[in-house]
């Protein structure tokens, strides 16, 4: 099928960049600059006293994994690497060395697509959106004076605050600790008498209030050793205060070993201080006096200016992402820390004539604490798999939650808020509903992370009204002394900008300028966007809400069993399937050899044949399924970089999350009231919306006191019935179907016995062990859940699996499940219109076109017009149009095809201009009174489905202390029947349902027991007794010493 792109679409300036980079990126740096950083800030290590021994770490490297991913995650591994450090010991009395290479751990490595394989299982590292290091001034409004002050944040170190008092007065605080005044600081990073202090503030410090010469006033210190000692008194009240002992901690506290501002603060710190930028990496990381007079004449600068504003936490020039590379970094160091200390205590303990670089580290301290970062870590995150779109967006994901971070009871409405730094780096749009909103963000499509962590997006720069060629990155804090144009504007094809006056963003406001003042150009129109939101045709004429909702249901879309790419699409789906890393695409030119479900052999111009290995129902994260389909044929030429191998939810290499289907708005009997939506049977019988679920049931064989558990197929008062399908090791065959109940691994357990009685032991020595009880301890099918078994998994001791202790072996079943469209299920568009399905009706009664055709889906026309998503009813008049064309409808966001364009291809298709024509009722056969708007609409069936929900209950399981029956699906409870329902039925005066809900459904125990006998007999019920509820209550009375007694009941 081919493209068709219309008037206002344009070619973005650079293509989209490999849209997990930020991932990959990062955990490489880490690999080859990371770990380097974190062994050379910890070498040497000197033994306690200093003279006897120091350690260096002088190389380290990485092997090569054991196994693949997919190997770790069938056989419930880790894909990591081993990290090998090559450590020399040296002795000081003589200059001995040895040297040696030690094994420090098994190291996670990313795979290709961004993620990690920890135990078998997907996992991701999401960044984290923080405070950047640096300085920042803030405003403190006292008796309608503003007082300006500023805070010193770095990586690791104590934080220094300024502050102005109402007199003029300006104080240092330490790590929030009493105040100290600010000259007292100074003199102890060496301004060391009054005139000197003047004389460095004497061009900034000449406003109506004189600070410097009011701090002076308050000053106690009048030298250095005062100062010190001040200033320890403040950090460390009531301790004998000395001129060594506070030059010590001071000293210590401001050394680079305490205090680092990392090259990220020094970058911020020098650039709002209009500090030189260049080499950064080299500059010093501690706090010097330069900076510290810098600070406090920009704090004083600002005082004496009225129009001055205090710096914006929330802009992004003053927030950094710090990406999976650097957290493994925080934690190694924690782990380097410990490991230290470890080998000092060696040092100091071990015979010296023995000791090696082995015996000194202790690597189990390094790894744990690797191995705690991976498991239990806030930012370290079940890989959510619903779709490869979901897998996509996991990885783009930035949260400002995690260590170190805000928690989403403290944040506060502005730091959720959209900000105009925004623009072009973190959506606007996609974030959850919940009360993470605005916590929890995603990337910009052209978004990208530079050395510092902070985000950048490109920009063309424009030059007296021509569009260069020349790409420039910016950040926040750059971009807002610049004018930058939306790329939708008007310009020729050498560049020239056509209109005169252009709406623009102003040093980051909107306004209108000429374009010879403009300096950038956006790159393309969805740059402001996340993948997700860029999925989304006609995105400007939906409510940002609703774009909210459609961005976040994409993600939650199931697979389908026949993959169908958008005959209304925005042109970035190719992308969005091919960074996922679940496509095979081919490395290099050449002919297909071979061709298979489970693989694909290409052969190259130079005869070498690569093979590419596909994956067959193998269960996601989130029980959907990954399967990979060839799509290209054996002899076939191939050119580098063509897709090879469909995944589950793309089509021919674009993204395909849903169905086209046939859609009218119209009002159906009261059938699609509040969003319910009317579908045809013709969807359930073509397999429309069905999709493949698989699920992991397991069972562990263990040792137990009594003796081993033992699996089998001779499973004790078990029919042959249920026994059929089971092995001579009592698991069952793959492809077998079953229901709930269903007997997937037979297993017998030793059962404790009481004191055996003359004639057991009898029995017993006549027929030795045999005789002895066992109980059946098998596997089950869950309750509700029914399918085809497709993978059986076992491991065992005997084959050196790891296993939990106690355990000699673990099998694992694995059940496929094919689920179509069922009322309930949960079906959306690409516009936030999600509603549940009520009926599924014939294709007979479904209303028709004149030409015959039935439509497929009835929506309410009412979740149009107050919802403001207009965006659903444009896709449907374009895709009536491109589905009898025979092409698909490129719309991107922001630069669609406009009204005119969408009139004229109904034109060409020979629909009416409105979209609107004569349906039929299928049941009469009789047109309905009004024209309905028909068209093709994009539709997913999501994750939410009713076979996941539906639940049912006659008898089960009851509470111990209440009698009543335990509550939710799990537990196999009832559905709760409230206060609310109470006076329900009480409104409608219904007393016997009433009583029956209160005693028999719940807790009456006599009566429910009666009541089933009575069913079974087909006799009428007696009448209730006391619910076992009364009974508790009396008891309560009982403990409060009232004795009641009952009478007449």
């Amino acid at each position: 099928m081919h493209k068709k792109y219309f008037a206002k679409y344009k070619e973005p300036f650079i293509p989209l960049p490999n849209l997990v980079e930020m991932q990959l990126n990062s955990f490489n740096w880490f690999l080859k600059e990371g770990l380097k950083e974190l062994f050379h800030e910890f070498s040497p290590i000197n033994d306690y006293a200093g003279k006897e021994f120091f350690l260096e770490f002088l190389d380290y490297s990485i092997d090569e994994p054991k196994y693949d991913e997919y190997y770790a995650k069938a056989n419930n591994l880790s894909y990591e690497v081993p990290l090998k450090i090559r450590v020399r010991l040296t002795k000081k009395e003589t200059q001995e060395t040895k040297e040696q290479d030690v094994f420090l751990t098994d190291m996670p490595l990313m795979t290709e697509h961004g993620t990690f394989i920890v135990n078998g299982v997907e996992r991701v590292v999401v960044a984290q959106l923080a405070r950047s290091f640096g300085v920042y001034f803030t405003i403190n409004v006292l008796r309608g004076r503003n007082l300006f002050g500023a805070k010193i944040i770095p990586n690791r170190g104590a934080w220094i605050e300024v502050e102005t008092d109402f007199d003029g007065v300006m104080y240092v605080r330490i790590d929030r600790k009493r105040k100290i005044p600010v000259t007292t600081f100074l003199r102890v990073f060496g301004l060391k008498d009054s005139k000197e202090i003047e004389k460095n503030f004497s061009k900034v410090d000449n406003g109506e209030i004189n600070y410097i010469k009011k701090t002076l006033e308050k000053d106690d210190a009048a030298t250095v050793e005062e100062a010190y000692v001040e200033i320890y008194k403040r950090i460390r009240p009531g301790e004998l205060a000395t001129v060594e002992n506070a030059k010590e901690l001071l000293d210590d506290m401001f050394s680079p070993s305490r205090y680092d501002f990392s090259s990220v603060g020094r970058y911020k710190f020098n650039q709002r201080l209009g500090l030189p930028l260049k080499d950064i990496k080299s500059a010093s990381r501690t706090l010097s006096l330069e900076d510290l007079i810098a600070v406090v004449s920009e704090v004083i600068n600002m005082n004496n200016n009225p129009e001055a504003q205090p710096d914006d936490i929330d802009h992004l020039g003053n927030r950094r992402i710090r990406a999976v590379g650097e957290m493994l970094q925080n934690q190694l160091r924690i782990g380097m820390a410990r490991m230290k200390r470890n080998i000092q205590d060696r040092m100091s303990t071990l015979d010296p004539d023995v000791l090696t670089p082995f015996n000194l580290i202790n690597s189990r301290l390094f790894s744990a604490v690797l191995k705690k970062f991976f498991t239990t870590s806030q930012l370290s995150q079940f890989m959510s798999q619903k779709n490869t779109l979901d897998e996509l967006e996991h990885l783009r994901r930035l949260s400002a939650l995690g260590p170190g971070g805000l928690t989403k009871e403290r944040a506060g409405f502005e730091v959720r808020d959209v900000h105009i730094s925004h623009y072009g780096r973190i959506c606007p749009i996609e974030t959850p509903e919940g009360p993470t909103i605005g916590l929890v963000v995603h990337l910009a499509s052209y978004s990208r992370l530079n050395e510092y962590g902070i985000l950048e997006t490109p920009y063309r720069r424009v030059k007296n009204g021509v569009i260069a060629s020349e790409i420039v990155y910016l950040d926040a804090s750059e971009e807002s002394k610049y004018n930058i144009a939306h790329s939708g504007i008007e310009y020729d094809k050498d560049g020239k900008i056509l209109e005169n006056e252009i709406e623009a963003r102003v040093h980051g406001q909107p306004g209108i300028v000429l374009k010879d003042k403009i300096d950038f150009i956006d790159v393309a129109p969805q740059q402001a966007f996340s993948i997700a939101t860029s999925l989304i045709p006609f995105l400007e004429h939906d409510d940002a809400n609703r774009a909210l909702m459609g961005s976040n249901m994409q993600r939650q879309a199931v697979p389908c069993l026949q993959s169908e790419a958008p005959l209304v699409a925005t042109g970035i789906e190719e992308r969005a399937a091919r960074d996922s890393g679940r496509l095979f695409i081919a490395d290099d030119n050449g002919k297909i050899s071979h061709v298979d479900a489970t693989s694909i052999t290409l052969k190259t111009k130079t005869g070498k044949e690569k093979n590419y290995k596909l994956v067959s129902f193998l269960r996601s994260n989130d029980f959907t399924i990954i399967h990979q389909r060839p799509v290209v044929d054996s002899g076939e030429e191939v050119v580098k970089g063509q897709i090879l191998a469909d995944t589950s939810a793309s089509d021919h290499g674009q993204l395909a999350l849903g169905q086209n289907i046939v859609v009218a708005f119209l009002s159906w009997n009261g059938a699609n009231f509040e969003d319910a939506i009317i579908l045809s049977r013709r969807l359930v019988e073509k397999d429309k919306f069905t999709s493949v679920h698989i699920e992991k049931f397991s069972v562990q064989v263990r040792d137990t006191k009594l003796g081993p558990e033992i699996t089998t197929y001779d499973i004790p008062n078990v029919g042959e019935e249920k026994l059929k399908d089971l092995d001579e090791e009592g698991i069952i065959r793959v492809g077998a179907e079953v229901r709930s109940g269903d007997i997937l691994v037979g297993k017998i357990s030793p059962k404790g016995e009481a004191e055996l009685t003359p004639e057991e032991r009898l029995l017993r020595s006549f027929f030795g062990e045999k005789a002895r009880d066992v109980k059946d301890t098998s596997l089950r099918m869950e309750h509700g859940k029914q399918g085809r078994i497709v993978g059986i998994k076992i491991f065992s001791r005997d084959h050196g699996d790891k296993l939990d202790v106690g355990v000699i072996k673990e099998i694992h079943i694995e059940v496929a499940q094919i689920r179509k469209v069922s009322v309930g299920d949960k079906l959306a568009g690409r516009h936030g219109n999600k509603g549940v399905i009520s009926k599924i009706l014939p294709i007979e009664d479904m209303p028709y076109l004149e030409d015959g055709t039935p439509v497929d889906i009835i929506l309410n026309p009412l979740g149009v017009a107050s919802r403001m998503n207009i965006g659903q009813i444009l896709e449907t008049h374009l895709g009536l149009a491109a589905s009898r064309l025979g092409y698909q409808a490129i719309c991107p966001s922001l630069n669609g095809a406009t009204d005119e364009e969408i009139i004229e291809e109904m034109q060409k298709a020979g629909w009416p201009v409105d979209g609107k024509v004569t349906l039929y009722d299928g049941r009469t056969g009789e047109p309905f009174q009004q024209k309905v708007t028909v068209g093709s609409i994009y539709m997913m069936k999501l994750a939410h489905m009713v076979e996941d929900k539906i639940h049912m209950r006659s008898v089960g399981p009851y509470s111990l202390i209440t009698q009543q029956p335990l509550g939710g699906k799990a537990q196999g409870g009832g559905q709760r029947f409230g206060e609310m329902e109470v006076w329900a039925l009480e409104g409608y005066g219904a007393a016997h349902t009433l009583q029956e809900m209160l005693t028999i459904k719940s807790d009456d125990m006599l009566g429910r027991t009666s009541a089933y006998e009575a069913i079974v007999r087909g006799e009428r019920f007696k009448n209730p007794h006391l619910p076992a509820s009364f009974y508790v209550l009396l008891h309560e009375l009982k403990g409060l010493a009232l004795d009641v007694e009952l009478e007449g009941i």
